[in-house]
């Protein structure tokens, strides 16, 4: 083979690596999100992930990134939009990027899944899902974060002025603080992957997660008490930013549907871990109570009066949400 043949083959084969290496990267779609392994967000993403990349039959692969691996909520938000990753799960940080979203800060508005379905299909989907659209996030699906509660290192907590004084972290979202102010507590928003350190070295005496992020990320090895408040059900939105529109039309059908198909396997799951985590959370040695919810819901009416006045169709929102809870 002459110099300027060998030439020729090296040149063609290097140009098809770099084509190869250039549609190996245009085909790989990063989904990142917050949880630890074993949490409901990690369960939910790997559930995600095998449904659609069998109906995505090679044109792409969906890769899960958990663990604040691709940043924290706000970070992976800003991400969608710079389109440097393609996929993420965000909850409460919703409220503080599309003001409608702070509707699932409000305590006790959510009683069960089964509202939270009614909620999803007659106001998240018509009336939130265009409002993100609008901000230039793209929702696909609706999935869970789940019922919150309360731990700390200082006291059980049974009413709100039992929270008086306790350093609680809470997530990035302007209506916890609002709310936990409201019941006495002191509320500093942290993200995810610092809550671990901020509570063992006694930057922060508590937080408020459901027990699906609580259990697999450790907070029984640094927190005594557990106290069952269920005093908000977060969402959370499996949502695309700026790269959405570079996929095939295909592939965004592919991504919608199984993002979609996974919403009733998500809530099964999560149900199954609620029972589940709880046992083990008392195994590891928390102590474990009820809080007085009349007590709680008492001092929340301020959260709902100011939802009212500084969103708008507050209070239309609110209504709507409530009317839902009695249909069957």
């Amino acid at each position: 083979m002459s110099y300027t043949t060998k030439a020729l083959v090296a040149s063609v084969l290097f140009a098809g690596s770099l084509m190869a290496g250039a549609v190996q990267a245009q085909t790989e779609i990063k989904l990142g999100h917050v949880g630890e392994p074993g949490s409901l967000f990690d369960r939910s993403s790997q559930e995600f992930a095998r449904i659609a990349n069998e109906k995505l039959g090679g044109k792409a692969k969906v890769v899960v990134f958990g663990s604040s691996q691709l940043g924290g909520d706000s970070e992976m938000l800003k991400k969608l939009k710079l389109g440097t990753i393609d996929l993420s799960l965000p909850s409460t940080v919703m409220s503080s990027e599309v003001p409608v979203f702070g509707l699932f800060e409000l305590p006790y508005l959510v009683k069960d899944r089964d509202h939270m379905v009614r909620i999803r299909d007659e106001i998240v989907t018509p009336i939130l899902v265009p409002a993100a659209e609008k901000d230039g996030y793209h929702i696909l699906g609706v999935w869970e974060n789940g019922f919150r509660q309360i731990t700390n290192s200082k006291r059980p907590i049974t009413k709100p002025e039992d929270l008086q004084g306790i350093k609680l972290r809470v997530p990035q979202g302007v209506w916890r603080v609002k709310m936990f102010k409201a019941y006495g507590a002191d509320p500093s928003p942290l993200a995810f992957s610092e809550i671990f350190v901020a509570l063992q070295t006694g930057v922060m005496d508590g937080q408020e997660n459901p027990l699906a992020q609580i259990y697999p990320a450790r907070f029984y090895e640094v927190q005594k008490y557990l106290s069952m408040s269920d005093h908000v059900y977060t969402p959370a939105y499996l949502t695309a930013g700026r790269s959405w529109k570079k996929f095939s039309p295909e592939i965004q059908k592919a991504l919608t549907e199984a993002a979609q198909e996974v919403q009733p396997t998500v809530y099964k799951i999560a149900a199954e871990m609620d029972e589940d985590l709880l046992k083990k959370l008392k195994e590891a040695g928390m102590e474990v109570n009820q809080v007085d919810k009349a007590a709680f819901i008492k001092a929340s009416a301020g959260i709902y009066k100011s939802f009212e006045d500084e969103v708008p169709q507050g209070g239309e929102l609110i209504k709507k949400a409530q009317a839902l809870a009695s249909k069957s």
